[in-house]
């Protein structure tokens, strides 16, 4: 989130200890993505047992992507205006209700409301919990205080959350499938509403009414002086021009930007389509979304890997740029492997499969640090926040749109190939070294605290 005017900091000695601070903030970022991680196997599953087609199905989708990228600059200075603790509740607010429409909403136009609320839930979320952790750590120790310990483990508590939140959502409706009868008794006790395969987001509702009465309880913060609307509406038009005018004065943040894209068609082909492919695999939907669970589960784990060798692809492969180059062809190749396995069941092809699968999440793993690397070294701390909002612009934009075309496309290698394809054009942007440049300065004015969001159900 970027923008909004300077933000009020508690008073030094006041307030949580660096330590405790650093617990809250973890556990934060847990409870928002552990609900999350659980409507991840069993989404696109869901919508498809209520009766909703593909394409139907990638439209909601991009009902969550593009009401996200729309809200991702124009609500950034909400958490400087009403704080941190506010906003982080009126997400989780948010997403309760998105989750018991989408558990419980049989009609499209529940769906596709549920995932617009689940949207802009994101949007609001994407900076006030890391904003209020630096914020209290600068009053306890000051401004040249350590924040990487804190960051880092945020960061693993919210790949911790979602891949355990994916399991548990997959293995749920599995289970219940095991007792004799439950799902039957779910379904004519709730006259329908509730379907074993509705139960994880139901129970992802509950998550979120723990997730507010902590944000409540545990983020404190001082008082903020009363702030009309307008000084917060006032400075959207000029915090989304400085996002446009990254892109348009350098060609690195450019190729930044188009390679965000390619992973956001990368990501919606992977996300809409895998699931029905697990299905099909299995027989059932419920050991289809079993089965994705543990897909899912996987491909976080791989790409927490590639974060983890980024520093040293680019060791080997010369620079960062070139660490782009490489990772992203990682991509393509996984992508091409799930294409070309589309129309086939067998162990041989499975395996392919589910190995292009983990390439896919390893390469946008590996990419992911040191496209931000290069970002981080482009632009200073005034216009930091911006450049990472319009990437994450970027991707929810292109995803969404990725997602409504591989939902129209028939069924098979085509809409792998073109994510393929679309992704091998950013890699080809690396080819090429970019020139030196000076950083960008003359962004909106922000904190240093502020931050953005980047994908989806991939954190």
């Amino acid at each position: 989130m970027t923008g909004g005017p300077v933000v009020i900091a508690p008073a030094p000695g006041h307030g949580p200890d660096e330590a405790t601070a650093r617990r809250r903030f973890v556990t934060v970022s847990f409870l928002f993505w552990f609900p999350i991680g659980m409507s991840i196997a069993t989404g696109v599953l869901l919508f498809t047992e209520r009766g909703m087609g593909l394409a139907a199905i990638a439209g909601f989708y991009a009902v969550h992507s593009l009401t996200a990228a729309a809200m991702e600059l124009p609500t950034g200075g909400l958490s400087d205006i009403i704080g941190r603790r506010p906003v982080l509740a009126i997400a989780g607010l948010l997403n309760l209700t998105a989750f018991t429409l989408i558990g419980l909403g049989a009609a499209g136009w529940a769906i596709a409301l549920g995932m617009g609320l689940m949207g802009l839930a994101r949007a609001l979320s994407s900076g006030p919990a890391e904003a209020w952790y630096v914020d209290t750590v600068h009053a306890q120790a000051g401004p040249g205080a350590d924040l990487r310990t804190g960051l880092a483990r945020g960061s693993s508590a919210t790949s911790a959350a979602l891949a355990l939140g994916t399991l548990l959502g997959g293995g749920l409706p599995w289970l219940l499938g095991l007792a004799p009868g439950a799902g039957k008794w779910l379904t004519e006790t709730s006259a329908g509403l509730v379907i074993p395969l509705s139960v994880p987001a139901l129970l992802g509702a509950l998550v979120e009414v723990v997730f507010v009465l902590y944000v409540l309880s545990a983020l404190t913060e001082p008082p903020r002086p009363r702030t009309g609307v307008r000084g917060v509406v006032g400075g959207v038009p000029a915090a989304i021009a400085a996002g446009l005018r990254l892109g348009a004065r350098d060609g690195l943040i450019r190729r930044i930007l188009l390679t965000a894209s390619a992973a956001g068609a990368a990501l919606a082909a992977v996300e809409l389509l895998t699931p029905g492919r697990a299905a099909a695999l299995m027989g059932t939907a419920e050991s289809g979304a079993l089965v994705f669970a543990g897909l899912a589960c996987a491909g976080f784990l791989c790409s927490a890997l590639g974060s983890q060798l980024a520093p040293l692809v680019a060791r080997f492969s010369g620079s960062s740029e070139r660490a782009v180059l490489v990772s992203l062809g990682l991509v393509t190749l996984g992508l091409t492997l799930l294409g070309l396995t589309a129309h086939s069941m067998s162990a041989l092809a499975t395996t392919v499969a589910v190995t292009g699968y983990g390439l896919v999440y390893l390469g946008l793993g590996a990419a992911g640090p040191n496209e931000n690397d290069l970002l981080h070294r482009r632009v200073d701390a005034s216009g930091r926040a911006t450049a990472l909002s319009v990437q994450s612009l970027s991707l929810q934009l292109v995803a969404a749109g990725a997602g409504l075309g591989a939902g129209a496309l028939p069924p098979g290698p085509l809409p792998w190939l073109l994510a393929a394809t679309a992704v091998l054009a950013g890699a080809l942007l690396w080819l090429r070294r970019a020139t030196p440049a000076k950083p960008l300065l003359d962004a909106v004015p922000r904190t240093e605290a502020d931050g953005s969001a980047t994908m989806s159900a991939s954190p």
